[in-house]
């Protein structure tokens, strides 16, 4: 199964979480059934000790599926496997209009890169990424040939997204 994929990279502090969070509000507001990736670069939990999922995979549980009334959620622990490429993840993900991707910088999918004076890196990832298809920011930035919006015009860069990937008007 194919999705259409696009992604949100930028820097630490640069505002792509915030830009990731409002983008599948807009989307699910469009109508559209709306998926999303992040990538983490360290560990992280969904659940805590005392908890029975915890428990579980300390256990030694591979796979620990949690189901309510409300979600459900699927946690693989790894072991010593070796983490999975995009591809293998986004193999996962079930039926959706639309994947939001935040992270995976080097990933094979379109992305947009936001920018923010508070990043501590300032260097633009669209030098070196030819996925990157357009920049968002939240000050005066240096594009290049690249489409620029301010990184709070949402309906913009959704408008954007939307045709980059050919989606259906909602």
């Amino acid at each position: 199964m194919t999705h259409p994929v696009f992604g949100v990279i930028g820097w630490k502090n640069s505002g792509k979480t915030t830009l990731m969070e409002r983008l599948l509000e807009e989307f699910s507001q469009r109508g559209y059934a709306v998926s999303a990736i992040k990538h983490a670069h360290h560990s992280f939990d969904v659940d805590h000790p005392g908890r029975d999922s915890y428990k579980f995979r300390e256990a030694g549980a591979r796979q620990v599926a949690l189901v309510s009334p409300k979600r459900w959620a699927l946690m693989h622990e790894l072991r010593d496997e070796d983490k999975p490429d995009f591809e293998e993840i986004l193999s996962h993900i079930g039926p959706c209009d639309l994947v939001l991707v935040e992270g995976y910088k080097g990933g094979p999918h379109p992305k947009i890169e936001a920018r923010s004076a508070r990043s501590l890196t300032q260097e633009a990832l669209s030098d070196n990424d030819p996925q990157i298809m357009a920049v968002a920011s939240d000050g005066e930035t240096d594009t290049g040939a690249l489409p620029g919006f301010d990184i709070n015009d949402i309906t913009g860069i959704a408008d954007f997204i939307a045709s980059n990937l050919g989606l259906a008007k909602e």
